[in-house]
């Protein structure tokens, strides 16, 4: 498995090797000591999730927060999405700042998204099925967000605003500036 930096310090996307013959295709999507080795922290992830999504869904931005904030990763099993990462961290040299990437069953990309960051996706084909670890249980009092198209984050999703798919509860996030922390 190849890991790569992204532009946010402490987020990482993992790309497999995969092995393809006559049968299909095998490649291994998660390795602990790989990751524990290569980020330099244990990491023991206690719930997967998994979301199915229609075209134009967008999920997010979300986070959780105080000690039952989450480390992710991230995958889609099916389908393809615009996957967005924003920096929440007060301390990192890149906080405010978002990375984005399409992830696919094709690409095989997978993100790691270290605690302190928000996470949402936009599905970009007709069913996505979208997998994620994480390292802390869901705690509903815990739960935050920021609403997907502040302009102080203006981050581009790369599909008209009018043909998403957006939750009441997405819709009513705060903006950045708002945020809890």
């Amino acid at each position: 498995m190849k890991i790569i930096e992204t532009l946010l310090q402490g987020c990482y996307v993992l790309e497999p090797i995969p092995f393809m013959d006559e049968r299909g295709l095998f490649f291994e999507s998660y390795h602990q000591k790989r990751l524990e080795d290569y980020i330099g922290k244990k990491i023991n992830f206690v719930q997967d999730n998994i979301s199915i999504s229609k075209n134009g869904v967008l999920r997010g931005l979300h986070y959780q927060t105080g000690i039952h904030s989450q480390a992710k990763l991230v995958q889609v099993l099916k389908g393809e999405v615009l996957d967005v990462v924003v920096d929440l961290r007060k301390e990192s040299s890149t906080f405010g700042q978002h990375f984005k990437l399409k992830l696919s069953l094709e690409n095989r990309k997978i993100i790691f998204i270290p605690k302190g960051m928000a996470h949402g996706f936009l599905a970009l084909t007709d069913e996505v099925i979208f997998a994620y670890k994480c390292d802390e249980y869901y705690h509903p009092q815990s739960e935050a967000g920021i609403m997907f198209n502040d302009p102080e984050l203006d981050i581009n999703w790369e599909f008209t605003e009018t043909n998403m798919i957006i939750s009441e509860k997405d819709l009513k996030l705060p903006l950045w500036k708002d945020r809890k922390i």
